[in-house]
């Protein structure tokens, strides 16, 4: 199976800012495109991303690694990204790696007490994705490109 026929990539932009929606699954073949739309995002004067990862079925450790080095390469452009509504095999990842407070925008542990959530041991629910205008049908996703991609 094809990475187009695994993962769809939806973007919306409105000035500075994009709000990138991913459906389908994400792993090893399909990482690449996520990488790719949240790189052209940055090279395209966009600083501060959003993902939308709803209508995630899966992720793996390779769509970690596509979000982290998006993440940083957004923080050295002055910009942030930040991940909404990971799916739960995402979720677990984030809580064994520690890298939920860079990905999904909550304090620094280091630096603020711990919730009722992180003393046991659980990421807290992420922030939700800040809204957009749509142009067309509310509701209906629309593939950004042909193919399913950016």
């Amino acid at each position: 199976m094809s990475a187009l026929q695994m993962l769809n990539v939806y973007r919306h932009d409105t000035r500075s800012r994009a709000l990138i929606t991913l459906a389908g699954e994400i792993d090893q073949v399909s990482a690449p495109l996520v990488s790719e739309a949240l790189e052209r995002c940055l090279c395209e004067g966009i600083r501060t991303i959003d993902v939308d990862l709803t209508p995630v079925t899966f992720c793996d450790c390779s769509g970690l690694n596509a979000f982290l080095r998006a993440a940083h390469h957004a923080i050295a452009a002055g910009g942030a990204l930040s991940l909404h509504h990971p799916p739960p095999t995402l979720v677990r990842i984030l809580t064994l790696t520690g890298t939920g407070p860079l990905l999904l925008g909550f304090p620094d542990p280091a630096t603020s007490p711990p919730g009722p959530e992180e003393q046991a041991g659980s990421l807290p629910a992420p922030r939700p994705a800040p809204t957009y205008g749509v142009t067309g049908r509310p509701g209906v996703l629309a593939p950004a490109a042909p193919g399913g991609v950016l």
